[in-house]
């Protein structure tokens, strides 16, 4: 199956209050051009130079969502472009961010990536650190970063009453957070495996990539 009819088949499986963000990491432009083609504007990467490469080549009203985990050195090589950074764990992550940020005038929109997993290998606050980050002086000083939302990935497991568990505690903690961060308005949860669960939660952004482009390189 095309690109193309996959990219639909999950477009109309979506709400439309739902944001698909299609993960194309590692896929060649051709490919990105041909969900392009297909009507997608909102694409995700996980590295920054390959990310900046394909902004550099591709139509100039795409959004760029950085979704993998960001080294505070890369930031100024997407602080021109991005759109929305996903994986934001750290106090000192956001300083970097708004830094960078006002060298080019702008706002950095950013999600606030919290550990909702049983696995180990994934980033993220955890519920006490963003209560302290919320209450943070320095935190509260940042100018050229808007926090928009939370997000987190469920533990990779066929387990879904595990997943579907996982997906309603950060729903919460985000109804939590929204009273004191009023900007937020994004909770990104749900990838290719597990995206219906996390739409029936209450995510309002799904990040696909395999579904849409088959096996990473």
């Amino acid at each position: 199956m095309s690109i193309q009819k996959k990219l639909s088949k999950i477009q109309e499986s979506i709400p439309q209050h739902v944001t698909l963000v299609a993960v194309s990491k590692t896929k060649p432009v051709t490919d990105l051009l041909e969900a392009y083609e297909a009507g997608q504007r909102v694409f995700g990467e996980n590295k920054i130079q390959e990310m900046t490469r394909k902004w550099e080549e591709m139509p100039k009203d795409i959004q760029w969502h950085m979704i993998g985990h960001v080294q505070r050195n890369k930031v100024k090589y997407m602080a021109e472009y991005v759109a929305l950074i996903h994986g934001v764990d750290t106090l000192k992550l956001l300083k970097e961010i708004d830094k960078q940020a006002k060298k080019h005038e702008h706002v950095i929109s950013c999600l606030l990536q919290v550990h909702i997993a049983e696995e180990d290998t994934k980033f993220g606050f955890d519920e006490k650190e963003l209560q302290e980050l919320t209450e943070n002086p320095e935190f509260l000083q940042l100018t050229n970063v808007r926090v928009t939302g939370l997000m987190g990935m469920a533990t990779f497991t066929d387990n879904k009453d595990q997943v579907r568990r996982e997906f309603k505690a950060l729903k919460a903690l985000y109804e939590e957070l929204k009273i004191k961060i009023p900007s937020m308005h994004t909770l990104s949860m749900g990838m290719s495996g597990d995206y219906p669960i996390a739409i029936e939660e209450g995510s309002t952004m799904v990040r696909i990539g395999s579904s849409i482009f088959g096996a990473r390189n």
